[in-house]
């Protein structure tokens, strides 16, 4: 495969931060089969730069859409999806999808686990407590009168995606989609990146979720972790090509 030379640049970089104690069984051949699961609010268009980076690098690629009426649901569609893939697959989720892959990363078909900006909860835990002890900068969001969460367009670019253009950004406000209030106090009693290898990208300029919770979920769960200057909640969309480096460091190092 022919990749650039800032694509090898990347992947050059992603590899020096990641393969030190990493192991990787003798004459193992990658993982192809990557699944990607968005977060709340947006929908798994947003994956789009990231899956035709991987895509031509010869991975097979998944997008799980997810109906955020319920973390059960959330966590059925995603297993929907697993249960469709022919071999071993990366699970990947991007912040509220974090969540999701620690719960249905414990399918058999699941190598390892991929966190962007996203909640890597232990039992006990919710996204609302942790928030509370690591509190975010993002205004409150919108409630609806039948208890679904949405940013108010006027704050989505700021909170959500200060780095993507104004025009995309503006779009993506407006195009959101409902959550269910409920995902947010969604309990997790064996959280898969436990027992799975996982990797972590923190978005040191995240608004939604504050960046000092995402260190404290990649130490804890002893993920290989990178983190990116200046990037906010929208990394996997403003730094496609990072986020699709790493993900193809954990299908060539993920243990089957």
């Amino acid at each position: 495969m022919k990749i650039s030379l800032k694509r090898s640049i990347i992947i050059s970089s992603v590899s020096a931060l990641l393969l030190a104690g990493v192991a990787t069984p003798a004459l193992a051949a990658p993982v192809k089969n990557i699944v990607l699961v968005h977060g709340a609010f947006v929908g798994g268009a947003g994956w789009r730069p990231v899956y035709d980076i991987l895509v031509k690098d010869g991975y097979q690629v998944t997008l799980v859409q997810e109906p955020l009426t319920s973390f059960n649901d959330d966590v059925i569609a995603t297993r929907r999806v697993l249960d469709q893939q022919t071999g071993a697959a990366i699970l990947v989720g991007h912040s509220y999808g974090g969540a999701i892959i620690s719960e249905a990363g414990n399918d058999a078909h699941v190598a390892g686990l991929v966190y962007i900006a996203a909640h890597a909860l232990d039992a006990g835990e919710t996204e609302a407590s942790n928030g509370k002890k690591f509190p975010n900068t993002a205004h409150p969001f919108a409630r609806s009168a039948d208890g679904y969460l949405t940013i108010k367009p006027e704050n989505f670019a700021s909170d959500f995606a200060a780095d993507l253009s104004p025009k995309e950004a503006e779009f993506e406000a407006h195009a959101q989609m409902p959550t269910n209030a409920s995902v947010f106090t969604a309990n997790i009693p064996d959280p898969a990146w436990k027992v799975k290898p996982s990797w972590y990208m923190v978005a040191e300029a995240d608004k939604i979720i504050n960046p000092d919770l995402e260190r404290m979920y990649a130490a804890r769960a002893h993920s290989h972790k990178v983190e990116i200057p200046g990037a906010s909640h929208s990394v996997y969309e403003s730094h496609p090509e990072e986020v699709a480096a790493l993900i193809e460091q954990a299908a060539e190092h993920a243990l089957r």
